[in-house]
């Protein structure tokens, strides 16, 4: 096998996705991955609507919607009595797709038919022992022999051997000690697009709906003195904390038990290596942030990654990667944890805020919609980093803003959706009316033939153009040609706006 260009180590959503956005832009890659099979297990379960987009974008997003549980509502009991009722996924202005429960498996499975048409397979039993560079290539030496690649992609969770051999710090605090999960089969009095949470002193339980009949995640941290098999323990807290006897659950699928850290690697890249999803950031799964923040990574990295690694970009670009995706990693780190704290509390001050004030505002409908604005990851917005239009609080769409899937009209007619022509290709929305001949030869020039969808969009954009970039982002928007030459030169030379 020739010399692949990129070298992904772990096959989860995140290293499945950047494989993904790689070949979609023609570019060589292996996926490796240590485990002699695909997991079956679920692990995580939620896929907020930011996930969903980049599935959609990457083309792998498929039945998945169909097969998935929508949640509809969160019923937060405090001392056995109903407190609050959270409703989720209603549409905004903002959000229109809905929240998913699905199981981690179904989501890599998806993508791994997604990668497989794209004429690359999963390499599994290939465990990575160590890695080293010397600026033009990257060595891996793998358990029975040794593979050079021009990259080295570290999607290999929270024990990265990528990290390690990159020698990226990998700092953090430990969250919870001990925190129990299961899935089970169970006849729960519950609502099935319903999530249940039970609060009592500093005791949580939640029960959360999973695909398939009466099938439910049960997790909760583990009580003092617990013991080591979590479905007993949780059974006991099913009929102590929620007053449903545990003769309900009739089997477990899939226990888990786990200890919760919040880290953040100090940078992520050391020159040919770079890390994504867990290998970069770790936290609390509260809020089920996680494999959404994994997902965008990996589209962010793939985009630039490839115009770096076949030359029509500096590694300027590839710097900006960790300028965007870092602070968003350490803000779910920062809201995850103090999400956490919060329902757990730990202390009784934290009781009190948590039963008195933090819980009755969930049913405030303004509260609800803030919280799932957010929670989508929707209103995620580049426009402070090296590629926005920085003025953080003006209205408007500027560089680095997320664009909301359009309607768009070919050049021979024919309507299409925008995500539908991304990520393999850029977008170039233009005003109805004129020619489109030296847009695409300045697009051309700079991305590679047949690299810009053009498309017309009437009054979008107040007569201006707009370039989307592969991950649904605002990379420039203006009025000539010129302009736009002079755009994408900063951007691909020196990582700029």
């Amino acid at each position: 096998m020739n010399s692949p260009t990129v070298v992904v180590v772990g096959a989860g959503p995140t290293g499945l996705a950047t494989a993904v956005g790689l070949r979609l832009a023609g570019v060589s890659v292996r996926l490796l991955d240590k485990a002699p099979r695909p997991a079956v297990t679920s692990r995580a379960l939620g896929l907020q609507p930011r996930g969903a987009e980049v599935l959609d974008r990457l083309g792998a997003l498929a039945d998945l919607p169909e097969q998935s549980v929508r949640i509809g509502q969160v019923l937060t009991y405090v001392d056995g009595k109903p407190l609050a009722r959270l409703r989720v996924g209603q549409p905004t202005k903002r959000v229109t797709r809905p929240g998913l429960l699905m199981s981690q498996s179904d989501v890599e499975a998806r993508l791994r038919a997604r990668l497989a048409a794209l004429g690359v397979d999963v390499e599994w039993g290939c465990e990575l022992l160590d890695a080293s560079q010397n600026g033009e290539r990257v060595l891996l030496r793998l358990a029975d022999r040794e593979i050079h690649a021009d990259w080295l992609v570290g999607c290999d969770g929270a024990h990265s051997r990528v990290r390690r051999a990159a020698g990226i710090a990998f700092p953090g605090v430990p969250v919870v000690e001990r925190f129990l999960l299961a899935d089970v089969t169970a006849r729960l009095p519950v609502p099935r697009d319903t999530v249940a949470v039970w609060l009592r002193g500093d005791r949580m339980l939640g029960a959360f709906p999973l695909p398939g009949e009466d099938l439910w995640r049960l997790m909760a941290p583990a009580p003092d003195g617990a013991a080591d098999d979590p479905l007993p323990v949780l059974c006991d807290l099913l009929a102590q904390e929620a007053d449903i006897p545990s003769s309900v659950v009739r089997n477990a699928h899939w226990t888990s038990t786990f200890k919760i850290h919040r880290c953040l690697a100090s940078t992520y890249r050391q020159g040919r290596m770079l890390l994504a999803g867990d290998a970069a950031h770790i936290h609390s799964p509260f809020g089920g942030q996680g494999m959404n923040t994994g997902l965008g990574d990996a589209e962010n990295l793939a985009w630039k990654l490839a115009l770096v690694a076949t030359g029509r970009a500096g590694g300027s670009l590839l710097d900006t990667y960790e300028a965007e995706r870092r602070p968003v990693a350490a803000e779910v780190l920062k809201s995850t944890s103090a999400m956490t704290g919060m329902i757990l509390g730990r202390t009784w001050w934290a009781r009190v805020l948590r039963d008195h004030a933090f819980v009755p505002l969930l049913g405030r409908p303004l509260v609800q919609r803030l919280l799932w604005e957010k929670s989508s990851q929707l209103t995620l917005t580049y426009r402070t980093g090296p590629l926005g239009g920085g003025a953080p609080y003006s209205r408007g769409l500027r560089p680095g803003d997320r664009v909301p899937d359009l309607t768009c009209t070919r050049a021979d007619g024919t309507a299409t959706r925008l995500y539908g022509e991304l990520p393999a290709r850029w977008g170039l929305l233009t005003p109805s009316g004129g020619t489109t001949g030296e847009w695409e030869a300045v697009a051309d020039r700079h991305l590679g033939a047949g690299s810009v969808a053009i498309f017309r969009v009437p009054d979008a954009h107040r007569g201006n153009a707009a370039l989307v970039r592969p991950d649904g982002h605002l990379a420039w928007r203006g009025a000539s040609p010129s302009a736009l030459d002079e755009a994408l030169t900063r951007i691909l030379v020196s990582g700029r706006q």
